[in-house]
């Protein structure tokens, strides 16, 4: 029987090591039994992680995976009770830490099933309660998204007074072509070419 560790966490500024820290307080595993998945978002299926690929690959009939709390696994209801369901199909049990329990026995499966649903509910009330916010921002006249660094109408001017191409024009600005050609074909360039 061997104990693996697996350590999940979203974005590059983020790191597993508490993770690891709060596992290896509890538990001695071996270092090539540690498994990560750095700047992957929860919503990515388990088995589409790169990572977690190899663990499940790894993994062996009574070995016991290790996680600090279900969230590592997913945050998809459907997709972490398939997870748990194939990692239980190849003999493997889930512990979650956070849980306290072994998500592989009958218990553990229908406190993951609640766990991950209020999981799932939470997720859309907060989604629900940004896309209000966004709806009252757009209602007060609030422009949303980052400002505009793009000066269209210089950009557009500068082309025409060059006679240059779209790529010399992106190569003279330093921005993308995409980026010429939308600053061309925006209203403010427009306007000031039409002064």
């Amino acid at each position: 029987m061997t104990v693996l560790a697996y350590a999940r966490v979203s974005t590059d500024d983020q790191s597993t090591d508490a993770q690891r820290h709060t596992i290896a307080q509890h538990y001695n595993i071996a270092d090539d039994h540690w498994f990560r998945d750095e700047a992957t978002s929860g919503a990515t299926k388990a088995l589409q992680r790169a990572s977690f690929k190899e663990l499940f690959k790894f993994a062996r009939k009574g070995d016991t995976l290790i996680v600090t709390a279900i969230d590592r696994l997913g945050r998809d209801t459907i997709d972490l009770l398939e997870t748990v369901e194939a990692l239980t199909a190849k003999g493997v049990a889930v512990v979650s830490m956070r849980e306290g329990f072994d998500l592989s026995s009958p218990i553990g499966k229908a406190m993951l099933t609640m766990l991950a649903a209020v999981a799932e509910l939470e997720r859309s009330n907060i989604k629900a309660r940004q896309m209000a916010g966004i709806a009252r921002a757009r209602a007060t006249g609030q422009k949303l998204g980052a400002p505009k660094k793009i000066d269209d109408a210089a950009v557009s001017e500068w082309r025409k007074a060059q006679e240059a191409t779209i790529k010399q024009t992106a190569h003279h600005f330093g921005i993308s072509i995409a980026a010429v050609k939308r600053a061309c074909a925006s209203k403010s360039a427009i306007s000031v070419q039409g002064e």
